[in-house]
């Protein structure tokens, strides 16, 4: 097979969670899966993050939006190098092309209530795009892959989508995420001392930023350790805007704003943290999840969508939407010193599950069995 796989952005710098999700399936693929020709599309990047091998092809296609590169410019290589099917891994695809499409459909978030709240241009017209283009793709992919059960059943129920035509793939997470006796100095860059709360917020609402950090401001009156919080992806301005409308300008002394944590930092931040805090309203996966618990770190998560099938039943598991619930597992993890160790073990235990080994020889089953169907 001629297998093409549309990666336009995992050369850029500050890469984010679909880029990673792709670029993890190609190196594995590239271990697996020395029969097959494989042509990687991506945009001109600083981060040349993989390379050239026998039968992997890294295609460099320049066009000068995200639109235009994706329905103009990765049709038209992909069919002038012949490829047989063209898996496109960014919940997006083009409208015009005979070649055989297989979507990775990571969620459906662009098709519910958008919150008025987020003034971000970049987020609100990636969702006005994706609601542009993804019901004009659906009929005519082979295949449609999503990352979870949860997120399966949705797109099913939602969509009309036939279960034979979907197949669901979990993500993995990276090896060297791992607990490391010396955590080195790399979490200094962004905090000045270990033992901190980890929250991976951003602007997007659903990242349940303005709760989470209400919930430390809880967290901070009722504790007699206080610990810091360390935010990574939500600027001063922002957290200071949150801390203001709520009235706990009191916190802003103990919270840390680190911009983005580079990836090869992160195994230190996650080893020096206390406990994560990954409380989104709504996640199709949770890669972040996976990192922190295989770093022996415990981590705070939501008992909605797609997180209790990815952490686990047994894992500290909150309601996203009342601040009080996540205060309260705070304080818990740091007064009872057997819980926290209990889902220490827990998280390293349940993370087995996960490989992107695993998800590439399931990906390439699924082009396999694309191709077989189309012979």
């Amino acid at each position: 097979m001629k297998i093409g796989i549309e990666a336009q952005r995992i050369f850029r710098n500050n890469k984010h969670g679909m880029d990673y999700v792709v670029l993890q399936e190609i190196k594995w693929l590239q271990q697996i899966d020395t029969k097959n020709d494989y042509y990687i599309f991506v945009k001109p990047g600083p981060d040349r993050c993989v390379s050239d091998t026998f039968n992997f092809h890294i295609i460099e296609v320049t066009c000068p939006s995200y639109p235009l590169w994706e329905q103009w410019a990765l049709p038209r290589t992909a069919s002038s190098l012949g490829v047989d099917l063209l898996h496109c891994t960014s919940n997006t695809a083009p409208i015009f092309t005979n070649i055989p499409l297989v979507l990775t459909l990571h969620d459906i978030i662009f098709l519910e209530p958008r919150d008025k709240n987020n003034k971000s241009l970049y987020q609100n017209m990636g969702w006005l795009y994706r609601r542009l283009v993804v019901p004009r793709i659906l009929g005519k992919c082979r295949k449609i892959i999503t990352v979870s059960n949860y997120e399966y059943e949705n797109i099913v129920c939602k969509l009309n989508i036939p279960r034979e035509r979907m197949q669901m793939i979990y993500n993995g997470y990276n090896e060297w995420f791992q607990p490391i006796n010396d955590v080195e100095c790399a979490y200094g860059k962004y905090i000045r001392k270990s033992g901190y709360f980890f929250f991976l917020g951003n602007t997007d609402p659903k990242k349940n930023s303005e709760r989470t950090i209400v919930a430390y401001a809880k967290y901070l009156k009722l504790s007699s350790v206080k610990r810091e919080l360390l935010v990574a992806d939500l600027g001063n301005e922002i957290i200071d805007d949150i801390l203001k409308r709520n009235d706990i300008e009191y916190a802003r002394d103990h919270i840390v704003s680190a911009g983005y944590i580079e990836n090869k930092d992160l195994v230190s931040v996650y080893n020096a943290a206390f406990a994560c805090l990954y409380t989104s309203l709504r996640e199709s996966f949770g890669i972040p999840l996976l990192e922190g618990m295989a770093c022996g770190t415990p981590v705070i998560t939501s008992n909605t969508s797609s997180m209790p099938e990815v952490a686990g039943v047994d894992a500290p598991l909150v309601d996203p939407t009342e601040p009080d619930s996540i205060t309260d597992m705070m304080l818990r993890l740091e007064k009872d010193s057997n819980y926290y160790a209990q889902i220490r073990e827990y998280g390293l235990k349940r993370v087995k599950m996960f490989s992107w080994k695993l998800t590439a020889e399931s990906l390439l089953a699924l082009y396999e069995d694309v191709n077989r169907s189309r012979n």
